[in-house]
C-alpha cells in the first residue's frame, strides 16, 4: 500500500515526527510563566517604541514578545524534528546523544545537522569540523557531513577553507544543504519538497487525532502580570518594568 504522506518514511513514522514537536510546542507554551518571562529581563523601553511605531496595543505587545521567547526554545526542536524524521529512513538511525545526529547503519556516513546556515559562531565550526574529521579518521569508509537544514543555496561540497585562522580541509568531510541530505538519504531529489507539502495535511490529520487537553495551562505570563495590575493600577509596561527594575534610580516611583 502506498504511503499517504512522503515515500521514504512510514506514514506512522512522520506522524510519530510530528507528535514529538508537538509535545515540544506544548511544553514551551507551559513553561512560560511570569518567572521564566522575566529570567533575561525585559526591555521595556524597546517595547514602549515597538508599541508606539507599531501602533500595537500593550496586551498584545507582551503576547508576542511571550511568543517570540517560545519561538527561541522551538528551533532546537525543529532541529530535532529534521533528525527524527531522516533517522526513519531505511539505512539510517539517530544519535542519541552520542555525538552525531545521523549516522548510517553501517558507519559510512556521519552527520551534524543545524536547522540554519548561521547558528555556529567560529569556534563553533572549528570544533564541529575538528569532531567530523575525527569521525572521518576513526571510520575510514565514512563521509561526514555539517548540515544546513536552512541554507543560503542548494550544494554539497567538500568543507575546507579559513576557520580562526587556521586552514582546514579533509578528503572525507563535507557540508551540505538541507535538500541535498534529505535527498542523499532518501534517493530521492525532491524529498525536502515532499515533506514540506505533506506537512500541513499530516499535521491535520494529527491533530484530528489528539483530543484536546484542558488541563494544560499555556502562556500564564501575561495572566499572572495582569493579576498584579488589577491590584497595583498600573499599565501592563509599567507592571513589568517595575517588576524588573524597581532597584533602578526613580524608578520605584511606578
Amino acid at each position: 500500500m502506498a504511503n499517504k504522506y512522503v515515500n521514504y518514511i512510514s506514514d506512522e513514522h512522520l506522524l510519530d515526527c510530528i507528535e514529538n514537536l508537538h509535545k515540544a510546542y506544548l511544553k514551551a507554551k507551559n513553561n512560560i510563566s511570569k518567572k521564566s518571562f522575566y529570567a533575561n529581563k525585559v526591555d521595556t523601553i524597546k517595547l514602549t517604541f515597538d508599541a508606539k511605531f507599531n501602533g500595537i496595543t500593550e496586551d498584545d505587545l507582551i503576547q508576542s514578545e511571550i511568543l517570540r521567547q517560545i519561538d527561541k526554545s522551538i528551533n532546537n526542536s525543529i532541529g530535532t524534528f529534521h533528525e527524527q524524521i531522516l533517522g526513519g529512513i531505511s539505512g539510517y538511525e539517530v544519535g542519541k546523544q552520542s555525538g552525531f545526529d545521523i549516522k548510517a547503519e553501517d558507519d559510512t556516513l556521519f552527520a551534524d545537522i543545524k536547522n540554519k546556515h548561521n547558528t555556529m559562531n567560529s569556534s563553533s565550526a572549528e570544533a564541529l569540523f575538528q569532531k567530523l574529521a575525527r569521525y572521518a579518521d576513526d571510520y575510514k569508509k565514512a563521509k561526514c557531513y555539517w548540515v544546513q537544514i536552512l541554507a543560503k543555496g542548494s550544494f554539497n561540497e567538500h568543507w575546507k577553507g579559513e576557520i580562526n585562522g587556521k586552514e582546514y580541509s579533509h578528503s572525507r568531510v563535507f557540508k551540505i544543504s538541507g535538500d541535498q541530505f534529505y535527498a542523499l538519504l532518501s534517493g530521492q531529489d525532491d524529498a525536502l519538497y515532499q515533506l514540506y507539502k505533506a506537512l500541513p495535511k499530516a499535521i491535520k490529520d494529527y491533530l484530528k487525532s489528539v483530543e484536546k487537553d484542558d488541563s494544560i495551562k499555556q502562556n500564564s505570563a501575561l495572566e499572572e502580570i495582569t493579576s498584579e495590575i488589577e491590584k497595583s493600577k498600573r499599565s501592563v509596561l509599567d507592571q513589568i518594568t517595575f517588576e524588573n527594575y524597581s532597584y533602578y534610580l526613580g524608578f520605584e516611583k511606578l
